[in-house]
């Protein structure tokens, strides 16, 4: 019975191994390079007379750009872009790509609270904020120029939350 076992086992592994090899994946035959196609004879081009030559228009006038921009504003104790100065922003970099080679100052500003030392390097950083999202906007880096000027030249009173806001800010002015 054992030898019966054996070499039924054997003739199964036989057919197994016979079905495996018979089995082989086909190859894609190659397909037959198409037909070369004729292409049709170009037209015959009709000779017309020359237009007759009308005025120059004037050239339409640069338009000039404008640089009177708003104060970008920034969160308290950061120099992160409060959300309303992304359209300032966006407008600012459609004016300057106007013009490409004027050079501009960025003066960042603080509020009055925190120390001198931390209002100025605030002031620095809210600057060098805007800078880099003009930047990323696709404008020369080597055109701005950084300034902090800490809690100086406030725009409003520091003594109410409104006037603190509108001396968080950053000034865009053309250099001259």
């Amino acid at each position: 019975m054992n030898i019966t076992k054996n070499l039924l086992l054997t003739t199964f592994l036989a057919l197994f191994t016979l079905t495996l090899y018979s089995c082989k994946t086909k190859k894609l035959a190659a397909k037959p390079a198409p037909a070369p196609v004729e292409k049709p004879a170009p037209p015959v081009e009709e000779k017309k007379p020359a237009p007759v030559p009308e005025k120059e228009e004037a050239p339409a006038p640069v338009e000039k750009p404008n640089f009177n921009l708003d104060n970008i504003q920034f969160e308290f104790n950061s120099f992160v872009l409060k959300t309303s100065s992304f359209a300032i922003l966006d407008k600012a970099v459609a004016e300057m790509k106007k013009s490409p080679d004027t050079k501009f100052v960025l003066n960042g500003y603080s509020s009055a609270e925190g120390t001198p030392e931390h209002n100025m390097q605030l002031s620095v950083d809210r600057a060098n904020a805007v800078k880099s999202y003009f930047i990323n906007a696709g404008l020369n880096g080597n055109n701005f120029t950084v300034v902090g000027h800490g809690d100086k030249n406030p725009v409003s009173s520091n003594n109410s939350e409104e006037g603190r806001i509108l001396n968080r800010r950053t000034e865009i002015k053309v250099q001259h």
